[in-house]
């Protein structure tokens, strides 16, 4: 699954209005004010209902949401945990 496509996807539909030519995977979403604080909470609400997974609150830190690739990368270590979670019950 490719996360990177995913998260760019809704960032760009969601807070971009469609135009994400400029939008780099490394762009500090909050830096560049591409998201604020309450987009935050919509892109943690976003990943909850696409996949299963919750996001715990001291997961809530921008080195896991502060750019596209920050989200994806906490999607692909998050999922794993969960997939292991669920080899193991």
């Amino acid at each position: 699954m490719d996360f990177i496509e995913l998260v760019r996807e809704f960032v760009v539909q969601n807070f971009l209005y469609g135009d994400g030519k400029e939008l780099s995977h490394d762009a500090s979403f909050l830096q560049n004010r591409i998201i604020d604080s309450t987009g935050v909470l919509e892109l943690i609400n976003w990943v909850e209902e696409t996949f299963p997974i919750r996001v715990e609150d001291e997961e809530v830190i921008p080195e896991n949401f502060d750019s596209v690739r920050s989200v994806s990368n906490y999607l692909e270590s998050k999922l794993a945990t969960v997939g292991k979670s669920v080899c193991a019950g």
